[in-house]
This record gives structure tokens, C-alpha cells and sequence, in this order.
């Protein structure tokens, strides 16, 4: 009974833990997988030798709504994206991320956002420059949070060579600013 009482006690106290683990794993996986979706956008767009983008999509499924958001996942299409239209030009998709709840981009990821026509997206140029779906520059820093352990954060950071790392800001402040 005393051996009973005393496992029942370590994992009541164990439980937090490892919620906050599993969450922690979560999140990092899709941080894993949006930094592995833009690289391969990138390499496409030194590739192709033509403009990558990465957007988020809709509630509906649909691009170019003004209700993207990056929480319900986002697709990678090139082509048809310069400013002259290409006649017979047809888009091509790669392929997409559905939504990644419980896990949320902190600020609904504005910082990926044409501060004048209010789009979101990622373009990568033909030199595999980061520049937002509209040709504007790039904020450096996506912040992920999950929902049940809300404390919970890890930074994406892209640096200016158009490398990514993860930051844990609760571990390594320094490292994240």
C-alpha cells in the first residue's frame, strides 16, 4: 500500500513535467518543419532561377484572403509571381502544412507582413533573398507559443545569410536577442 501511495505521488507530481515536455517537443517539431519548408523555398528560388513564395492560407483553404494566418499551416508555389503577367502562366504548388494547433505563432505572425498592402508571405528572389510576399524586407523573428502551456515560446530567427535557428528564450535570453 505505502509503495502504492508513494508511485501515485510521483506522478501526480510528474504530470507538469512532462505536459510541458511533450509541448515543448511540439513545438519544436513545427518549428523544425517551417525552417525545412522555407530552406526548400529557398533552394527552389536558386534553383528555378525565379521568385519562391511561401503564404499562409485561409480558414477557407484559399490564398488572398484577408484572414491568413499562419496557424492554419501555409503553402509553398512559384511561378506567375512577378509583377508582369506571364500569359498561359500556370503557378506551381509543392506542397503545404495544415494547421498546427496547439501550437500558434505568437502575434498571428505579422512580422512576415507587407506593412503597406498588408499581405502575408515569405518571397524568395531568384538570389534566394528573403523579402515579404510583396518585395518588402523581412522582419528576422517568428515567435512560437503553445496553448496549454502558455509560458512556453521558442523564437525562429532568421539571420541574414537566410539561416534559421531556434531559441529558447526561458534557456538562452542572450542568445535570443
Amino acid at each position: 500500500m505505502a509503495v502504492l501511495c508513494i508511485v501515485a505521488i510521483m506522478t501526480i507530481i510528474s504530470m507538469p513535467l512532462l505536459r510541458e515536455q511533450v509541448a515543448a517537443r511540439e513545438i519544436d517539431s513545427i518549428a523544425r518543419r517551417f525552417i525545412a519548408h522555407t530552406h526548400f523555398a529557398r533552394q527552389q528560388a536558386l534553383h528555378l532561377g525565379e521568385a519562391v513564395l511561401i503564404n499562409p492560407v485561409s480558414m477557407s483553404g484559399t490564398i488572398g484572403n484577408s484572414s491568413e494566418s499562419w496557424d492554419w499551416g501555409w503553402l509553398i508555389q512559384s511561378g506567375c509571381l512577378t509583377k508582369i503577367a506571364k500569359p498561359n502562366c500556370i503557378p506551381k504548388h509543392w506542397f503545404s502544412q495544415s494547421a498546427i494547433d496547439p501550437i500558434y505563432f505568437k502575434g498571428g505572425g505579422k512580422q512576415f507582413q507587407d506593412p503597406h498592402s498588408g499581405k502575408k508571405g515569405i518571397l524568395f528572389n531568384a538570389a534566394g533573398a528573403a523579402k515579404t510576399g510583396q518585395g518588402g524586407f523581412v522582419a528576422n523573428r517568428l515567435i512560437l507559443g503553445h496553448r496549454k502551456v502558455p509560458e512556453l515560446e521558442r523564437q525562429l530567427i532568421l539571420g541574414s545569410g537566410g539561416r534559421w535557428r531556434i531559441c529558447d528564450p526561458a534557456r538562452d535570453a542572450k542568445r535570443c536577442h
